[in-house]
Parts: structure tokens; C-alpha cells; sequence
């Protein structure tokens, strides 16, 4: 059983920044590639970022390319997501999630693991 346990989350202002974590639980970590996904209220979950097995290649949706940063370290079995310049519309639920299909632009139903999620709140 795989377990995915979000933190970091928080209330910050426009133009600043967040670091999130996800700590996982399986000595498999290092075989998956891992995701990021986010939910606004009254909106579908859509991806934010992806980083494969080896932490070498990362994928980004548009909306947060050259703002955001996927890291992970595997002897930690950890992921990270860092958050730059944070605007409004960044504002949502983040959900760490485990991908058995590889790193890349991934939908909601290729992860099979999923955390409990860490708000982030950005005022203007």
C-alpha cells in the first residue's frame, strides 16, 4: 500500500512564493514517475506538473511553466513542488499523486495514488 501525505500549504500574497512536499510511504518510490495536480473550487483537477523516476525529465503545464518546480529526492522518498510568483488564479487544493504511466502531461485517471491534498491560497 502506497501512501502520499501532502504538506507545505498556506496563505501568501500575489508575487510570493511556496514550497510544497509530499512524503511516500513504499519502497517502490523510486520506480514511478510522480505528478502534481490542483483543484479550484468548481473546477475539474487538472495537472500542474510530472517528473520521471530518475528526476531528470519534468513536464509542466502551461499555466506554470517558468514559475514552478518539480523536484524529488529519492533516498528521502519525497517530491516537492516549488511555487514561484504566485498569482490568484493559483489558488486551489494540491494533490501529490503516483503515475504508473510514466512522466509527461498526464490525466486525472492514469495516477493511482493520490494524497490527501494541501490548500494553497494566494490574496491579491
Amino acid at each position: 500500500q502506497v501512501q502520499l501525505v501532502e504538506s507545505g500549504g498556506g496563505l501568501v500574497q500575489a508575487g510570493g512564493s511556496l514550497r510544497l512536499s509530499c512524503a511516500a510511504s513504499g519502497r517502490t518510490f523510486r520506480n514511478y514517475a510522480m505528478a502534481w495536480f490542483r483543484q479550484a473550487p468548481g473546477k475539474e483537477r487538472e495537472f500542474v506538473a510530472a517528473i520521471d523516476w530518475s528526476g531528470i525529465n519534468t513536464y509542466y503545464a502551461d499555466s506554470v511553466k517558468g514559475r514552478f518546480t518539480i523536484s524529488r529526492d529519492n533516498a528521502k522518498t519525497a517530491v516537492y513542488l516549488q511555487m514561484n510568483s504566485l498569482k490568484p488564479e493559483d489558488t486551489a487544493v494540491y494533490y501529490c499523486a503516483r503515475s504508473p504511466r510514466g512522466a509527461r502531461t498526464l490525466q486525472r485517471n492514469e495516477c493511482d495514488y493520490w494524497g490527501q491534498g494541501t490548500q494553497v491560497t494566494v490574496s491579491s
